[in-house]
Parts: C-alpha cells; sequence; structure tokens
C-alpha cells in the first residue's frame, strides 16, 4: 500500500512537470531587410533555377582543387580549435542529461546498522542497555514535485544551450574549411610574389651590368648607373622581405591544419593552377538567418534565456519535495528477512517562500534582463551576417572586371619597358624611364597576383558567411557526440 503511495507521488511529479511557467517565445523579426542591396552588388545574388544554395553545398563539393580538399581534410582531423568545439558538445550534451536526471526520481539501495548504548539512569531498565538496528531497502531522498515546471525549465535551458553549443562546433567546422583554403591560397600567392621578386632581381642585376658597361664606353652617365643600382638593390630588398612573408604564410597553414605540411604536397607554384572554388548565389536574407549556424546559435541561447524565466517564475510558488523509503528492519541481523520486519517511511515536505528579502524577485529580473540581451545579441548576429554577405556581394560584382583590366596593365607596362630598354640602348633616353617602367611593371604584377587571391579569397568568404555546407564527419580523437533523445 506504502509502495502505492510512491508510485503514485511519482506519477503526479511527472504530470506536473510537463508544465512550464517560460513565456511563450517569438522569433524576434529580423532587423535586416528582406532583400540584399540593389544593383551591381547585388548581381548573382538570387538562387537561379539548379543552382545550390550555400548551406547545401558540402565543402567537397565547394572546393573544386584536390590539394586544397587534401590540406581541409587533414585540419578538420587535426586542428585543435575545431576538437575544442567537439568536446563541448559532449560537455554541453552530459549538462544536459544531468539536468534531465532531476526531473524523474533517483532510486537509492540502502543498507545500514546503528548501535548505541543508554547508561543506567537513562534506562527504563535502570540498567545500562544497548540497542542495535539493522535495514535494508529502497529509497527516494528529496525528490522534488515539478508542479510548477521550475525543474522542466531548467532542464529546457539545458537543452538549447546544448544546441547551441552543436551550432557553434559547424560554425567553427565551416570557418575552418575556408581558413585552410584562404591560408593555401595565400601561401601560394606569397610564393609567386617570391617567384616575381627573384625574376625582378636577376633583370635588374642584367640590366646593371649593361649599364656598366656603357658606363664604361661612356655611352652612360654616372647618374644612370646609379638609377640602374638603386633599382637592383630596391628588387632585392623586396626578395628578402618576400621570403619572410612565405615563411609567414606557411606558419599560418601549418596552425590551421594542426600538423607540418605534408611533404608529398608542394604547393602550386603560382594561383593559376589552383582551381577555383564553386561561384554560389547568395538567396535571400531570410535563407541566411534560418541557416547560418551562428545565427541559430544565438536564436538558442535567447530560448535558453526564455526557459530561464519559467524557473525564475517557479521560485515564488510552493516547493513539495518528497523523501521514501521501503525495505525491512531488525534488531538481529540475521532478523532482516523475517515475516513482519517490513519497515517503510514517507516524509514529504513543503517549503513556501514568505520572506527572502526580494531575492526571488531580483532573481527574476535578472532572468528578464538576461532575456534582453540575448534578443539584442540575436539581432545583433543577423545584422553582422547581412553586412558580411553584402559585402562579399560588393567585391565579387566588381572583381572580374579589374582582374581583366589588370592583366591589360601587366601587358602594357610590359611592352613599356621592352620600349624604354630599347631607347636606352639606343642612347634616345636616359636611364629613368627605363626605371620608371620597371616599377610600373613590377607594381603591376603584385596587383595582378592580389586579385587573383582576392577573388579566390572572396568565393571562400561568401560560402563561410552564407552558412556553408556542414556534414558531420568524426575526427580522430574525439568521440562523434551523438543528439539527446528529447533534441531530436
Amino acid at each position: 500500500m506504502r509502495a502505492r503511495i510512491l508510485i503514485l507521488a511519482a506519477l503526479t511529479a511527472l504530470l506536473g512537470g510537463c508544465m512550464t511557467m517560460a513565456p511563450d517565445y517569438e522569433r524576434p523579426a529580423a532587423p535586416v531587410e528582406a532583400a540584399w542591396p540593389e544593383g551591381a552588388a547585388a548581381q548573382g545574388a538570387t538562387l537561379t533555377q539548379g543552382s545550390t544554395a550555400a548551406a547545401d553545398l558540402d565543402w567537397r563539393e565547394f572546393l573544386q582543387d584536390s590539394d586544397t580538399r587534401t590540406l581541409v581534410q587533414i585540419g578538420l582531423a587535426n586542428n585543435r580549435d575545431l576538437r575544442v568545439a567537439a568536446l563541448n558538445i559532449q560537455k554541453a550534451q552530459a549538462q544536459y542529461r544531468i539536468q534531465r536526471a532531476d526531473r524523474l526520481p533517483t532510486l537509492n539501495a540502502e543498507a545500514g546498522s546503528a548501535q548505541q548504548r543508554f547508561p543506567a539512569d537513562l534506562s527504563s531498565s535502570g540498567r545500562a542497555t544497548t540497542s542495535r538496528q539493522y535495514s535494508v531497502g529502497l529509497g527516494v531522498s528529496a525528490f522534488e514535485l515539478d508542479l510548477f515546471g521550475r525543474v522542466k525549465s531548467l532542464s529546457d535551458e539545458a537543452l538549447e544551450k546544448y544546441l547551441a553549443t552543436e551550432e557553434a562546433r559547424k560554425s567553427a567546422h565551416i570557418s575552418l574549411v575556408a581558413e585552410i583554403a584562404g591560408d593555401y591560397a595565400a601561401l601560394v600567392a606569397e610564393r609567386e610574389r617570391l617567384r616575381l621578386n627573384r625574376e625582378t632581381v636577376e633583370n635588374r642585376r642584367q640590366t646593371y651590368d649593361l649599364t656598366r658597361k656603357l658606363f664604361d664606353f661612356g655611352a652612360a652617365t654616372e647618374l644612370d648607373l646609379r638609377q640602374a643600382e638603386t633599382g637592383l638593390e630596391s628588387a632585392r630588398v623586396q626578395a628578402s622581405a618576400s621570403v619572410s612573408r612565405v615563411a609567414l604564410a606557411e606558419n599560418a597553414l601549418r596552425l590551421a591544419l594542426g600538423q607540418p605540411l605534408p611533404s608529398t604536397l608542394p604547393p602550386a607554384a603560382n594561383l593559376d593552377q589552383v582551381a577555383e572554388p564553386r561561384d554560389i548565389p547568395a538567396g535571400l536574407p531570410s535563407d541566411l538567418i534560418a541557416r547560418r549556424p551562428d545565427i541559430l546559435a544565438a536564436e538558442h541561447e535567447l530560448k535558453a534565456a526564455n526557459a530561464d524565466i519559467g524557473a525564475a517564475r517557479a521560485n515564488f510558488f510552493p516547493r513539495i519535495s518528497l523523501t521514501g523509503s521501503f525495505g525491512t528492519a531488525s534488531h538481529q541481523l540475521n532478523g532482516l528477512f523475517d515475516s513482519g520486519s517490513q519497515a517503510w517511511l514517507f516524509a514529504p515536505s513543503l517549503v513556501l517562500p514568505l520572506f527572502d528579502t526580494g531575492r526571488n524577485i531580483a532573481t527574476l529580473e535578472v532572468s528578464k534582463v538576461n532575456r534582453d540581451i540575448a534578443v539584442a545579441q540575436y539581432e545583433k548576429s543577423i545584422q553582422t551576417a547581412f553586412r558580411e554577405v553584402a559585402d562579399a556581394l560588393s567585391q565579387r560584382a566588381t572583381l572580374d572586371e579589374r582582374l581583366l583590366s589588370q592583366k591589360k596593365v601587366v601587358e602594357a607596362a610590359q611592352a613599356s619597358l621592352n620600349l624604354s630598354e630599347m631607347r636606352f640602348r639606343g642612347g634616345v633616353d636616359s636611364f629613368l624611364p627605363v626605371l620608371d617602367a620597371q616599377r610600373t611593371l613590377y607594381l603591376a604584377q603584385q596587383d595582378l597576383v592580389d586579385l587573383r587571391l582576392a577573388r579566390m579569397t572572396n568565393l571562400l568568404t561568401l560560402y563561410k558567411t552564407l552558412g556553408g555546407g556542414w556534414t558531420p564527419e568524426p575526427e580522430p580523437g574525439t568521440a562523434t557526440p551523438s543528439a539527446p533523445q528529447a533534441a531530436r
């Protein structure tokens, strides 16, 4: 009979735990326009028939260069930041299970013994006595009947924080893909600049040697010789600085990979040898809000803050907890399981807040302020995402045209240098036009490398800012966390 009472109490707790005093959640209105900025900056922003949205495009399909894909695969398996993000998911999942366990009674097996001696003056018989008691049973300690949803609200809060952590891991995954691809492209670009600098040093050395011979024969002035020497030494300075930049680019890629660069995969000689990622449409801002991981993470944080209000409200109402046990007890160990030795305990308790110097009111105010902060952070994440995509689209709209024009600039600068050298050798001009032409060609070549890198970086940035494509894949050294049943 008493066991039935305990079972009934547990059922009451489960039914009470189905309610919550958290306010109904409503997604805040997006504080951005419904479409990307109009004009040239928005060209190619909308999805067309047959095109694939960034969020549906796996990184293996997006990256078309095989070497880049190999490096990304290495980084996903070894990058420590991504490993920490995966471990944070496991931690949040465990914290959710801990909080969710409070919604069900904890059943403990209990066994104990107690011995007590009474002196003669306290004994009814007038003689010193010793009492002994042995017990074995099952017990429930201080289980809260969640009649007002306090425990459920805390469980919902922990669940939303777990889901936010999971979205944060997706965001880290996508960012790492773009980072490794960008670092590899930057390394190739630096190596290409180093090659151009060394070629420039060699060309200017040949020019200096020619000018020196002309000066020895009286066909060139000392000013021409010093200008040629200045050009040569300036090129050597640039080449030395380029060596340092290559080392820095290698270090950045090494850190992103989480291991040394593979010796079997030397970087391409120039960016023309690196296949560009796929061009992707931006879609609409509403797609971005619904699918970008960091925005989804901010929304889960908002839902967690909303659930915390429910727990704060429940603090104003009575809190009922149950303690009970059922088993057998005897004053002798061998009599524990004799007939008639059954023992039980049922001890409910009620706590009604009367005066707490405003603690519960302040706790509720803190919860509401935290919810308002979460709303502002959610809206800011949307605005930041909108700006990042709009910036990437603005750059994409002009990069192709700038690349085409820059290639023509390089061709014209090379032709100008050839003509200047011919006029100098023919004694028509001094060396100054040659020096100016060399500088113009050098800067034009460097700008062309910069623009090629900028276009590749722009495609990677657009993929990342649109939420990219994410598919779960286990990393060595970490177990792939599975979502709790309640989260699915």
